[in-house]
C-alpha cells in the first residue's frame, strides 16, 4: 500500500510542475493574480469544467454571449402630442398684470391727427368705353365736321348742325373755306380712333343720327365748344355754341391769315418730255434720250 502511494506521489510532481509552467504564472502588468487549484494527487484529474480556468495563451477567455445580444432594444414609444410646459422667467416682469373688470373703462377715441385720415365720400365711377351701350366703329372717316362713315355706317352726330365740307364763311368782307377747315380739325380729333355710337347692329345706306363718344369724350360737345359745328335748336349744346361765338372759335372766328406763307416757286423753262417708249426701236438700236445726241458710228 505504501508502495502505491509513493508511486502516485512521484507521478504527481511532474504534472504539477507542468501546470505551474503553463498556467500558473503571474501575468506581468495585470492587476489580478492567477492561482491554480490544488490537484488531488489521488484523483490525478484537472479541476471541474465549471471552475475558472486559463486559456493556453494565459489570457482569460470571456464567456460566450448569446447571438441575440447584437439586436438593439426597441426605443420607448413617444406620445403623439407631447405636452410642452413652459414657465415664466419672471412673473412680475414678463407676465401681464392681473386686472379686474371693474378697473377697465371705455373712453372716446382720439381725434385724427389730420384731415388725410378722414374717409371721404366715394368718388363717382367714371363711365368708360366698355360701359357705353353702343356699337364700336373702327377707323372712322370724317366726311364733314359732324358726319362719320365707318363699318358701313353713315352717322350724323346728334345735337349738332354739321358744317358741310364746301361751306364758306365771311369775316369783314373776306371769304374763307371754313367747311374744309372744320373737316380737317375734326379728322385730327378722330385720328382713326374707335368711335362708339348708339346705332343698330346692322348698318344701312341711310344716314343715322346718333350720339357718339370717344372714350369719355362726347363728340358733339367737342365740336360745338371748339366752334367747328353749330348746335341744333333745342339741343344740349346751345350754351356751348354761345361760348364759342363769344370767344370767336372755329367757324365763328376770323379768317386764317395766309400772308406769312412763302409764295409758290415759279418754274423756269419748259418741263422735260418723257419719250414715248423705252423699248428698243425696230432697227434693233436703243432709243437715245431726248436731251442727248446719238453716239457716233
Amino acid at each position: 500500500m505504501r508502495l502505491l502511494q509513493t508511486i502516485l506521489t512521484v507521478l504527481a510532481v511532474p504534472v504539477m510542475a507542468a501546470l505551474v509552467v503553463a498556467g500558473g504564472r503571474v501575468v506581468k502588468g495585470h492587476e489580478s493574480v492567477i492561482t491554480v487549484d490544488p490537484i488531488d494527487p489521488i484523483a490525478g484529474a484537472l479541476p471541474a469544467a465549471g471552475d475558472d480556468t486559463l486559456s493556453a495563451s494565459g489570457v482569460d477567455t470571456p464567456p460566450e454571449e448569446p447571438m441575440t445580444s447584437a439586436i438593439p432594444a426597441p426605443a420607448a414609444p413617444q406620445p403623439s402630442n407631447p405636452v410642452v410646459r413652459s414657465r415664466a422667467i419672471d412673473p412680475d416682469v414678463v407676465a401681464p398684470p392681473e386686472l379686474s373688470d371693474q378697473e377697465l373703462e371705455r373712453v372716446e377715441p382720439r381725434a385724427p391727427l389730420s384731415d388725410l385720415a378722414l374717409a371721404g365720400p366715394p368718388k363717382p365711377k367714371m363711365k368708360m368705353l366698355g360701359d357705353w351701350k353702343g356699337t364700336k366703329l373702327f377707323q372712322p372717316v370724317a366726311t364733314a365736321a359732324g358726319l362719320i362713315e365707318a363699318k358701313g355706317y353713315a352717322v350724323a352726330v346728334s345735337g349738332v348742325d354739321a358744317v358741310k365740307a364746301d361751306e364758306t364763311c365771311s369775316d369783314e368782307g373776306q371769304t374763307w373755306a371754313c367747311g374744309a377747315r372744320a373737316r380737317t380739325a375734326f379728322r385730327a380729333f378722330l385720328r382713326g380712333r374707335a368711335v362708339a355710337c348708339a346705332v343698330p347692329p346692322e348698318g344701312g345706306r341711310d344716314t343715322i343720327s346718333a350720339e357718339c363718344h370717344i372714350g369719355n369724350q362726347d363728340i358733339g360737345q367737342w365740336l360745338v365748344e371748339n366752334g367747328w359745328a353749330r348746335a341744333a335748336q333745342g339741343g344740349p349744346y346751345v350754351e356751348a355754341e354761345n361760348k364759342a361765338r363769344t370767344a370767336r372759335k372755329g367757324i365763328f372766328g376770323p379768317a386764317p391769315k395766309l400772308d406769312g406763307l412763302p409764295a409758290v416757286p415759279v418754274m423756269s423753262g419748259t418741263a422735260p418730255v418723257a419719250p414715248d417708249s423705252i423699248l428698243p426701236a425696230d432697227g434693233g438700236g436703243v432709243t437715245p434720250p431726248t436731251d442727248q445726241t446719238a453716239p457716233a458710228q
